[in-house]
């Protein structure tokens, strides 16, 4: 976030109109969520074609949108790359025969996919039921934005955070890489996510600290979202801020180290754009007296929750379990809470319904 989140208000009494616009509008960019959207889309973009000029010939990256994530069900909504021998790169994106009925691409985002570059299905040889397209790897920063505005504009994806990936060689093995923006290898097998921390905050005070027993708070927060998140401390979406973005289905969750005090905040804008009422006020103070830890307030036109991790004497668990908490709660919130007040969602217009009219648009169900 561009700046801090604001305090939380003490509810319709007193409060007039406008009363905390400064909190929020001293930074112009403060409520401009879209602009990190908008970031990291191109950060995905420009990571993707680093991975394309890159790719071994043989070798493969499936992109796929989360259907668990998304709420698509059945539907996988999938593009695929192929570095070909002769310095080519093949490309495939999933098409109607292999979606599920309401689902489907309608005229228009069959137009759209068209209008990218993209050949319809059967067309580029070998393409089957998917549409095609093939491009020289020396222009494969093209490639990888066609690919970025399809997953986007036509398959619905609010956010790289809801894609999974996968690199593979000729013959299946994984290929080590740089990430892929806030987009997430696909996961392995379970792992025991408290003895996976243990082992890594000691590695980290041996080989960083010279056997101490304190890391940086920082350094210690780091571990335990990576850990999380079964990937790198240095493979976490950071924003200008120093916030780690965490996607957590419609919602967005960020986590933030403070100073003085020593504090860690993990905190989401549950919603925006909605009209403070004395009823929002009352649901939002019946829901924090149900909460086990945490709270939600609404500033201004933004729904906030917030659950705060004393710094000094910093329990990792105590984190894990704040990120836990956090990222469901977010998730389910701010669609019942959009239900009964309005505004929206972080990824709101990525919300997909369980079917589609035959006559409805698929495209722009992003922010």
């Amino acid at each position: 976030m561009t700046a801090d989140h604001p305090l939380p208000a003490h509810g319709p009494a007193g409060s007039e109109p406008g009363q905390h616009e400064s909190i929020l509008l001293d930074e112009p960019t403060t409520a401009d969520l879209r602009a990190k959207v908008t970031e990291a889309w191109q950060e995905f973009a420009r990571a993707l074609a680093a991975c394309l000029r890159g790719l071994p010939t043989g070798a493969r990256i499936e992109l796929t949108l989360d259907p668990t994530a998304s709420g698509t069900g059945d539907a996988v909504y999938s593009v695929g790359v192929d570095a070909a021998g002769d310095g080519q790169l093949g490309a495939r994106a999933v098409g109607n025969a292999l979606l599920p009925e309401g689902f489907r691409l309608d005229r228009s985002a069959v137009a759209d996919m068209v209008a990218l570059g993209w050949s319809p299905p059967g067309v580029v040889q070998g393409s089957g039921d998917y549409f095609g397209l093939t491009s020289p790897v020396t222009d494969a920063t093209r490639l990888a934005a066609v690919v970025a505005r399809t997953l986007r504009d036509v398959f619905g994806a609010p956010h790289p955070a809801f894609l999974v990936y996968l690199v593979q060689d000729a013959e299946g093995e994984p290929v080590e890489g740089e990430p892929l923006g806030t987009a997430r290898p696909e996961a392995g097998a379970p792992r025991d996510i408290e003895a996976d921390l243990d082992d890594a905050l000691t590695a980290a005070r041996v080989a960083g600290a010279g056997g101490a027993d304190v890391l940086p708070l920082e350094e210690q927060v780091r571990m335990v979202v990576s850990t999380m998140l079964k990937s790198g401390a240095d493979q976490l979406q950071v924003d200008s801020d120093g916030d780690i973005n965490i996607r957590a289905g419609s919602a967005m969750v960020f986590v933030r180290v403070r100073d003085n005090p020593p504090l860690v905040d993990v905190f989401s804008p549950v919603l925006t754009e909605v009209e403070p009422t004395e009823q929002l006020y009352v649901k939002l103070s019946e829901l924090t007296n149900r909460m086990p830890i945490g709270r939600l307030y609404c500033t201004d036109d933004t729904v906030w929750a917030s659950i705060p991790v004393f710094g000094r004497n910093f329990q990792p668990t105590h984190l894990m379990l704040a990120v836990q908490v956090m990222t469901g709660l977010a998730d389910e919130l701010d669609d019942r809470l959009h239900g009964e007040f309005g505004g929206k969602r972080f990824f709101g217009e990525g919300d997909k319904p369980a079917n589609r009219g035959p006559g409805e648009h698929r495209t722009g169900m992003y922010l």
